[in-house]
């Protein structure tokens, strides 16, 4: 493998966050006088902003209303939470089939692993410490750590940089076109992944070096 680094997307990349961010949804939706969206109208905007996945599903984009949605989210499921539904987010987080091997397969070879998300960098790493699997992440740039959310091509760079690599060596892994174009802005190559709701047909204009169907797929394409 000629990678020196690979870098992860972590919702339906690595991860199912579906049932805590769903919550997030219902209770955000019902503080605005909403019906809550059913479990197929959430799962397409898992990878974007909040604001981007309130307006997605309801077509609504005033700034206040998508403010208010946000912030009940932020307050339940997530980083300001402190109750039953942050506890679903870290605990009912489950990893995909193949995620922990991968990781630790790269790290065993010496390979510089980091995880650039749209989700908070706080988030992510209790999930990791939930699991018991922190140390096998050299890296976490969350959304909530850079002023531009993907496709703009801050968090890698970032990790690139506390990492001391060149994109040229960085292979970027992640589910989504949003994912393929971060990793086409910041200059990396681009794997696939098809653990969530994108079809392999939507990377077709984007240069790819693989599709993965699953982890092991992507493990054994890498060779380690």
């Amino acid at each position: 493998m000629d990678y020196k680094g690979v870098f992860f997307d972590f919702d339906y990349t690595l991860g199912d966050s579906t049932l805590g961010i769903a919550e997030g949804y219902r209770l955000g939706f019902t503080a605005l006088g909403l019906d809550p969206p059913t479990m197929e109208q959430v799962r397409p905007t898992i990878g974007l902003t909040l604001a981007d996945g309130y307006s997605l599903i309801t077509g609504d984009h005033d700034r206040a209303r998508q403010e208010a949605f946000c912030h009940t989210f932020k307050h339940t499921v997530g980083v300001k939470g402190d109750g039953p539904g942050r506890a679903l987010m870290i605990e009912g987080t489950k990893f995909f089939p193949g995620a922990a091997e991968l990781l630790r397969a790269l790290k065993e070879s010496g390979v510089r692993t980091a995880i650039v998300s749209t989700k908070p960098g706080e988030t992510i790493r209790q999930i990791f410490a939930h699991q018991e699997l922190e140390e096998l992440l050299d890296l976490v740039i969350g959304g909530d750590e850079v002023y531009h959310a993907k496709p703009h091509p801050e968090g890698l760079h970032l990790a690139l940089e506390r990492l001391g690599l060149g994109p040229e060596r960085v292979l970027f892994c992640g589910d989504t076109v949003i994912d393929a174009a971060t990793a086409q802005a910041g200059g990396c190559r681009f794997c696939a992944v098809l653990n969530g709701t994108t079809r392999a047909s939507a990377f077709e204009r984007f240069p790819c070096v693989h599709i993965a169907n699953d982890l092991a797929d992507l493990k054994d394409w890498l060779k380690v």
